[in-house]
């Protein structure tokens, strides 16, 4: 008799031994972010303009909103670009 061992594949889990990520905005305590401080904004922003998730740069749900107005922002009034060649 042969086994089926398909059905017996455990799966692999990997664990990250990673710190857990916190928001650096509410870390600094900010209330307002501006959309005038390019240098800070940027960080944000991955080598093709698009604004970062979340998830990868470690913001709060309510730090990401402003940080999200405020690139909109800075995009409009070409402080920043909306697509980097």
């Amino acid at each position: 008799m042969f086994r089926n061992n398909k059905n017996k594949r455990k799966k692999r889990i990997f664990k990250r031994d990673m710190t857990p990520k916190v928001c650096k905005f509410c870390h600094e305590k900010a209330r307002e972010i501006d959309y005038k401080d390019v240098s800070r904004i940027k960080r944000y922003t991955s080598g093709r303009g698009k604004i970062l998730a979340a998830s990868i740069t470690g913001n709060c749900a309510k730090h990401q909103r402003m940080l999200t107005t405020a690139i909109k922002r800075a995009r409009f009034m070409a402080l920043l670009p909306f697509v980097q060649e």
